[in-house]
């Protein structure tokens, strides 16, 4: 399938050198139709813990940067692990930091969630409750398919998304990102 070149963007919602979550969201490249290219935000672990009196004085640059990448982008992605049921902390405190931008660079973004996990349920839990929180945001969530990854320290070998079965699964899920983008 080829059309319109477009780009997305990843952000993860781990910190973890080794995390599984990372090596799914620098996988994906490789994984795109060839008409999409796949770039990486900076860390999440960038930001500070948001604080009005911190806004009032500015927005740090790592902030501002974030946003105005994604505000370019013709997607975001989303990769985050799950943590005690609900989304990682960062990718929270990243989340009310760029929610504060103004123009706002998620609104109408058409937006993909992906999770993976040790867990057989693979984040699910984290990618309902980062639906929630993404209403506010007024962005344009692709709902179907889903992709959650269950038992992925199995399926990652040095720090790369190995499992076949997986990769064709998400390469199907990037075409169809794709296809939501240029409805």
């Amino acid at each position: 399938m080829t059309g319109k070149q477009l780009n997305f963007v990843t952000l993860t919602g781990s910190l973890r050198t080794g995390s599984f979550n990372k090596a799914v969201a620098h996988t994906l490249p490789e994984l795109a139709p060839p008409n999409v290219t796949i770039d990486h935000l900076g860390s999440p672990g960038d930001f500070p813990h948001y604080n009005a009196d911190l806004q009032d004085e500015g927005f740090p640059e790592p902030v501002v940067m974030m946003a105005e990448t994604i505000a370019k982008a013709d997607g975001l992605i989303i990769v985050t692990p799950e943590y005690n049921y609900s989304v990682p902390g960062v990718l929270k405190n990243a989340l009310d930091w760029l929610s504060r931008v103004s123009p706002q660079p998620l609104a109408g973004k058409p937006v993909l969630i992906q999770s993976a996990s040790p867990g057989n349920v693979g984040g699910a839990r984290a990618q309902y409750h980062l639906r929630q929180i993404l209403v506010f945001f007024d962005a344009r969530v692709m709902n179907k398919p889903e992709a959650m990854i269950g038992q992925v320290n199995g399926k990652i070998e040095e720090n790369v998304l190995a499992d076949e079965a997986t990769r064709t699964f998400l390469t199907k899920q990037l075409a169809a990102f794709a296809a939501f983008i240029s409805k």
